[in-house]
């Protein structure tokens, strides 16, 4: 099953790029969560899915090939961040107001582009919903250096991130500079979720930055092991999603998302039955 599986190329590329995505996708999930800022991933795979559909109109009403969708979706998700970052300090006392105005901005100028377009076609499917045979090598290089962008960002401002993530006022004493902290972090969150849209899709794209974190919280007993447990449950779900979904001649991204949602209801009943065992041995 698995040779088969690695005797084309266009095959091998995606399953290499959806262990990249299975990496950095939960690994900035972790913060996502834990920041509550989950909906941020919605807002921003929305105005990705308003960039893609404005390449799809850009390629058919002037046929500039280079300008792909997977381009131009970057370039929004990029400038979405900077907006929702920018709507933060004008409603300072309403922040979560920036990303419902984003996300519905996100969503109108979809639809605007849809049209122009002349509506639903493979291609935008392949980008809604994820495609085992969409990954060329210039979106697999591409994927890889905002890989290699994120991870060493990751690393280097680890200990930032953490701090914001659950005591902002320490931080901004301990003299790490809050706002251009966060703006980093949003800006690879609009990275991550533009690298992600080839194999998951535009519209299940939070779900593998959110459901993998969601698992490894019930079972985790520290941030480290939580991020760890996310890595492996991201990456199990993208494996058996792209796999499987290759078989059945179906989008990954449902295969992924649902692969990621049994993990979370085999952890959060392994973590009920565990509870149970303790409280009878303790009795």
């Amino acid at each position: 099953m698995f040779s088969q599986f690695f005797e084309f190329e266009f095959l091998r590329t995606t399953f290499y790029t959806g262990l990249i995505i299975g990496l950095i996708a939960p690994l900035l999930g972790t913060f996502v969560v834990v920041r509550r800022l989950a909906l941020i991933a919605d807002g921003l795979s929305h105005v990705t899915l308003a960039g893609i559909a404005f390449g799809l109109f850009m390629d058919k009403k002037y046929g500039l090939a280079t300008l792909t969708p997977f381009t131009t979706g970057t370039i929004f998700s990029v400038f979405g961040a900077l907006l929702i970052e920018k709507l933060r300090t004008v409603y300072k006392s309403y922040q979560d107001l920036a990303i419902p105005i984003i996300l519905s901005g996100g969503v109108g100028l979809s639809v605007i582009f849809i049209a122009l377009a002349d509506g639903l076609n493979n291609d935008l499917y392949s980008y809604l919903f994820g495609s085992v045979s969409a990954v060329s090598r210039t979106d697999f290089n591409t994927i890889r250096i905002i890989a290699v962008v994120v991870l060493t960002l990751m690393i280097v401002f680890y200990k930032e991130l953490f701090m914001l993530s659950f005591d902002e006022e320490h931080a901004e004493v301990s003299g790490i500079h809050a706002k251009r902290i966060h703006l980093l972090f949003i800006l690879l969150t609009a990275l991550v979720i533009s690298a992600s849209i080839r194999i998951v899709g535009v519209l299940l794209v939070s779900a593998l930055m959110t459901l993998p974190v969601a698992a490894s919280i019930r079972i985790a007993k520290g941030f480290k092991q939580t991020i760890i447990y996310s890595i492996i449950f991201g990456e199990a779900s993208v494996i058996f999603g792209i796999i499987s979904g290759y078989y059945l001649e179906i989008p990954p991204g449902g295969t992924i998302v649902m692969v990621s949602i049994s993990i979370l209801f085999i952890t959060i009943l392994a973590k009920n039955a565990w509870v149970s065992l303790q409280r009878k041995k303790a009795v």
